[in-house]
């Protein structure tokens, strides 16, 4: 007698969450063992395309991805850095252009991951360019690593654990949103990360600023996801969650501090957390903010482990950091209610006409 095997929605979810909590497990564990100067961002480019309800990218999806975070950071070298150092109005200028082109690209619709990149790679230059050209350099090497060894880790994730053999319905295309809304959002986006932006600039010690630059960037793409007022506490809603996960992974690794333990509360977080994101055949209605709050946590604790092995004052460094984290949180959800209510978004009504039939 055969059996048939029934695959259910919910299978393909826990499918997702699994595939999340091993693919970043791994990817930061490797990061932790291989040691190299950010290699914790290994471990977020894959939880950020793991955190999605998409198939696995292919060689030229995962090209795309490495240079949309490579380009910008080796163009802004190139041209941004001269101007900051030489002409600095011109600079800030030309990079406030810059993040708005990127805030723009994924509000008229283009893929939010490669805006999110991009964020990224400007974020470099805020935070290390501004200090040291031969750091940044240093950087630029690190990264390109990171971003290629993280989409090794998304591959092996989706071969250990591929797709389940399921119809997917077909989607259909969304209408990309107009010009008036994905300006709006752009610049909704722009006006939280340029403060931030400009006193990083202008901070003597702005290398120590990487995790909250990562951080304001991912804040800043999340409300540039949607005009929702609901987005503004969604900021300090995830930025809450991931600390109050990063704390209990802290006091945790502080036990005893080993790989295993690390990689074990890491896979924990990410099933925990993954059960939210995820759902159906889809993402949970509060997927993003789950997604944003994980995120959060692995950027709070990461370089925290990194911290460790450098300088003794590691704890308070993190609790510090994780201060900072929750005044950026207030500090985005306050920006998106002072910003919606002197520049509210007013939908475009479709013009409708009646046609009389005689």
């Amino acid at each position: 007698m055969s059996h048939q095997l029934t695959v259910t929605h919910d299978d393909v979810a826990n499918r997702r969450i699994l595939r999340l909590a091993l693919g970043v497990t791994l990817s930061l564990a490797f990061g932790q063992v291989a040691n190299w100067q950010m290699a914790y961002i290994t471990g977020i480019l894959t939880l950020v395309i793991l955190g999605l309800p998409v198939p696995a990218p292919k060689l030229k999806g995962g090209i795309v991805f490495v240079l949309a975070l490579i380009v910008p950071l080796c163009l802004g070298t190139l041209i941004l850095m001269p101007l900051l150092e030489f002409a600095r109005w011109s600079g800030i200028l030309l990079l406030v252009l810059s993040l708005f082109g990127c805030f723009y690209f994924s509000a008229k619709g283009g893929p939010m991951v490669i805006g999110l990149f991009m964020l990224m790679g400007l974020s470099m230059i805020i935070t290390i360019g501004s200090v040291s050209l031969d750091a940044l350099l240093i950087i630029i090497s690190s990264l390109s690593l990171s971003a290629i060894f993280g989409m090794i880790f998304v591959w092996i994730a989706n071969i250990l654990l591929p797709d389940l053999p399921i119809e997917f319905p077909k989607k259909q295309k969304a209408e990309p949103p107009s010009l008036k809304q994905a300006r709006y959002s752009a610049v909704r986006a722009l006006m939280i990360m340029l403060p931030i932006t400009i006193i990083c600039l202008y901070s003597a010690s702005s290398t120590a600023y990487i995790p909250i630059m990562l951080k304001v960037a991912a804040m800043a793409q999340q409300a540039n996801s949607d005009v929702s007022r609901k987005l503004g506490f969604e900021q300090i809603e995830s930025t809450l969650w991931g600390g109050l996960a990063a704390i209990v992974a802290w006091q945790i690794m502080s036990i005893w501090p080993s790989l295993l333990m690390y990689s074990l509360v890491i896979a924990l977080t990410c099933l925990l957390f993954g059960a939210r994101i995820f759902k159906g055949l889809g993402m949970h209605k509060k997927g993003d903010m789950w997604s944003y709050a994980l995120l959060t946590m692995v950027i709070l604790l990461t370089p925290a482990l990194a911290d460790t092995q450098s300088t003794d004052g590691a704890s308070s460094a993190f609790y510090t950091r994780l201060v900072i984290f929750i005044f950026i949180g207030i500090y985005g959800w306050l920006s998106v209610m002072v910003f919606d209510a002197f520049f509210p978004f007013k939908q475009e009504k479709e013009n409708k006409t009646s046609v009389t039939l005689s």
